[in-house]
């Protein structure tokens, strides 16, 4: 337990405390803390990376982590960071979804019997939620906070106050289910710590007043920044929408490359955030960062370090070896999986395999056909060496194409001058 404080200030991951003694009680007792993941998606994504590897922090220091996912709160929906209701989900749905956080969760926290006290726990608040009668919600945790006290609260206060908004009583209600999480988790584990991202300070202040009033007892709350991107913008989007940790909605090289394209304004917190390296690592890929920032040195090893974490080892090398042979490699190296990867957002065209047979497909006609317009365009692109296939310059107009020069067996990749890519798929 032993300087995890201390390792949170460095990696500025805390934002705010209920109380400044917990930084002590971080290294001389043990703790069991929680943070709360709602199932709003059958996948976790990197907008919830930051809290995951904060509660392994805390296991590794020595202290219990839970592991709370939302399936009571999940038909409600957090107000808080959203300008308009939430859409509710179906019973059906939410169980899918939290099958699928479940699974992803244990990859990063360490649920072995073998783990001691720090055994890592998850639990859900339909346990307690989905009984609960309405009578016992307004006696037992309703008249603990009054409206003016709820209505104060940011996540409220910011949808009472822009026009045509509002909030329904549905979504008004969450923070004190939450509160009342918390309360529950108190008395069943002894959790005394309620972690969460800035946004979350109004329901974990809830949580601890309750406990505070009901059950005379000390209970404390920790805040991480959000997360943003170099120019403000919400963490975790692209232009194709949100970096999920299931590969199969955001792939190993696609998660690889979010990262590797890391501003270098923002890759040193990244570093900080995202990765396990010691403070001297990440004080030293900062400076190479400072003195030599086109060597992308951090941004490929926050990439190989985010990317290993999530998917393992053999899927990152994969990821870089796609990646390499992007910028410059042999394309030829590739399997089909990391081949289609690479070019997801390539625009493709196929064309028959037939028209390899007898005596080959033209590259002029590849060229024109992919991009270039008419043949004389796509004659003097080659004869300018501003034609490349599979990432090897060709010069020859008259060259022609068979099945030998294919890539995984049935694909060709055109690239006209630097960045103008085009997949071909030969069915």
């Amino acid at each position: 337990m032993s300087g995890l404080a201390e390792d949170l200030r460095f990696r500025g991951l805390i934002h705010q405390m209920t109380d400044p003694s917990l930084e002590g009680r971080l290294g001389s007792e043990r703790l069991t803390a929680y943070i709360g993941f709602d199932p709003t998606a059958d996948s976790l994504h990197v907008g919830h990376l930051l809290q995951v590897c904060t509660l392994r922090r805390l296991q590794l220091a020595g202290h219990q982590p839970i592991a709370l996912a939302g399936g009571g709160t999940g038909f409600i929906g957090d107000p808080g960071g959203k300008s308009e209701e939430r859409s509710l989900l179906s019973a059906e749905l939410l169980r899918s979804n939290l099958s699928g956080i479940q699974s992803q969760l244990e990859r990063f926290l360490d649920f072995a019997p073998g783990a001691g006290d720090s055994q890592a726990r998850l639990m859900n608040n339909a346990d307690w939620l989905a009984d609960m009668t309405l009578f016992e919600f307004l006696r037992d945790v309703g008249k603990h906070f009054t409206v003016n006290q709820m209505v104060a609260k940011d996540s409220v206060r910011s949808r009472l106050e822009r026009d045509g908004q509002g909030i329904s009583f549905t979504e008004f209600s969450y923070m004190l289910l939450q509160a009342y999480d918390f309360l529950q988790l108190f008395d069943q584990c002894q959790c005394t710590l309620q972690l969460g991202g800035s946004d979350q300070w109004g329901n974990i202040t809830m949580g601890i007043d309750l406990i505070r009033k009901v059950r005379h007892a000390e209970a404390w709350g920790l805040t991480t920044p959000l997360v943003l991107k170099a120019d403000g913008t919400k963490f975790g989007k692209t232009e194709t929408g949100t970096v999920w940790l299931d590969p199969n909605r955001t792939s190993p090289y696609q998660l690889y490359q979010f990262f590797v394209r890391s501003e270098d304004a923002v890759v040193g917190t990244y570093l900080r955030y995202f990765t396990f390296l010691s403070h001297e690592e990440i004080l030293a890929l900062e400076g190479t960062t400072a003195e030599h920032p086109e060597r992308r040195v951090a941004p490929r090893e926050l990439a190989r370090q985010v990317c290993t974490m999530v998917h393992g080892e053999q899927e990152t090398e994969r990821a870089e070896r796609a990646a390499a042979a992007l910028f410059g490699g042999d394309l030829a190296e590739l399997d089909e999986r990391s081949l289609l990867d690479v070019f997801a957002e390539a625009p493709s065209t196929e064309i028959p395999r037939s028209r390899l047979d007898a005596g080959g497909l033209a590259l002029v006609d590849l060229v024109a056909e992919t991009g270039a317009g008419s043949k004389s365009q796509a004659r003097a692109i080659i004869g300018q060496g501003g034609a490349y296939l599979n990432n090897h310059r060709e010069t020859d107009v008259a060259r022609t194409l068979t099945a030998d020069d294919l890539v995984a067996g049935r694909y060709l990749v055109v690239r006209r001058g630097k960045k103008d890519y085009h997949l071909v798929r030969f069915v």
